[in-house]
């Protein structure tokens, strides 16, 4: 399982700076869904090694999650306001 500090350390890394030919293809990670879910996430972990970058197709993704200063309604609406 992984540690709070590698999981910090995944967190922190871009994109830009990955070999994409080394992540998974998250289209290939099968999760046991009979597992409990404790089991269910260590599953999924120990298949995607690194939750934060991966691959979808063709496509290198990376996952961030900030925390809401507003609800996501009001961003939505600001942005499509801006495209105006």
């Amino acid at each position: 399982m992984l540690s709070k500090e590698q999981l910090a350390q995944m967190q922190e890394i871009e994109i830009t700076n990955v070999d994409t030919t080394k992540l998974i293809n998250i289209e290939n990670v099968k999760v046991d869904e009979t597992l409990p879910d404790d089991e269910r996430l260590v599953n999924y972990l120990e298949q995607i090694k690194n939750p934060y970058c991966f691959i979808c197709g063709d496509t290198p993704v990376r996952v961030r999650f900030i925390a809401p200063e507003k609800p996501l309604s009001q961003s939505l609406g600001n942005y499509f306001m801006g495209l105006k």
